[in-house]
């Protein structure tokens, strides 16, 4: 109901910021502030959110719990799955403004501007 009628309950103490949820705006403002309360046992590695915890966790037990459809691969995070998915589909959503070359991979796109900037990071 929050969400049809664009309620938003909840008011920061601090800033008098709304949102739908608490934990919207108390995860918006820890990347401001840079706190980082969740904290893996075995790496030591901090978070400012859970779900960032829970990835971080599942490459210490190697759980993959996306599993592409097409093939026996399987990985840790959707992401990776998403651009694995694109080896498939043959989707290149990432184009070069220069030279209309398409990529699968943003990071392919970039070392490819390289070669219009000549730029040698």
């Amino acid at each position: 109901m929050r969400t049809h009628f664009a309620l938003q309950p909840y008011k920061c103490r601090q800033c008098n910021q709304t949102s739908l949820h608490t934990l919207d705006h108390i995860n918006q403002q820890r990347m401001y502030t840079g706190e980082k309360p969740y904290q893996c046992s075995q790496c030591e590695k901090s978070f400012s959110d859970n779900s960032d915890l829970i990835n971080n966790q599942r490459t210490h037990i190697a759980e993959k719990p996306y599993q592409c459809s097409q093939c026996d691969q399987a990985f840790s995070k959707k992401s990776h799955l998403t651009q694995h998915q694109r080896i498939h589909s043959g989707e290149k959503p990432y184009l070069c403004s220069q030279c209309d070359k398409a990529f699968s991979l943003n990071a392919s796109l970039i070392k490819h501007q390289r070669t219009h900037t000549g730029e040698k990071p």
